[in-house]
This record gives C-alpha cells, sequence and structure tokens, in this order.
C-alpha cells in the first residue's frame, strides 16, 4: 500500500486535532483498518527521523517484509504508522 502525499496530510490532521496521540491512533485505525497503526514511547523512537513532526508529536513510516520491521522513510514501502508523543 502506497501512501499518498494527501493521506500523510489526512494523519496529520487527525494527530493535530486529537486530545492525544493514543485517540489519534484509534481514530485512525476505525478510518483505515488496513493500515496498523501503534504507538510506541518517544524514546523508542530514539535516533529515527520522523516523517512528519506535529509540535511534540511524531509520525514514523514503518515498513516490514515478514517477522522484522524498519523505520522507512519512503511512502510507498510503509505499512504501518508509528505515532509518538514527546512529553518532556
Amino acid at each position: 500500500m502506497a501512501i499518498s502525499p494527501d493521506y500523510l496530510h489526512s494523519v496529520a490532521a487527525v494527530m493535530g486535532a486529537a486530545a492525544s496521540v493514543r485517540e489519534a491512533a484509534a481514530h485512525w485505525r476505525a478510518r483505515d483498518p488496513a493500515m496498523r497503526v501503534v504507538v510506541v514511547d518517544a524514546m523508542d523512537m530514539r535516533g529515527e527521523t520522523p516523517a512528519l513532526r506535529l509540535g511534540s508529536r511524531s509520525l514514523y513510516l514503518a515498513t516490514s517484509s515478514g517477522h522484522c520491521w524498519s523505520i522507512t522513510a519512503k511512502p510507498e514501502e510503509a505499512t504501518a504508522l508509528i505515532l509518538t508523543q514527546n512529553d518532556a
């Protein structure tokens, strides 16, 4: 599933409007059940580059070819969204 710029824009709008990243993830799962959406602690993503940053919230694109997951900068490879919020 290729993620388009419009798709990323829609995700950003949901992330920006939601009261929390958990709420944003739940909303996006309901909107697009085929997309995996995961919320992790921001520290778990240290050293990775987000696809989008909205204030203290970040969106990472992930891909998997089976067992192992990796972060990707290529929306056309992404099969999952990872959301974080830096509360520090």
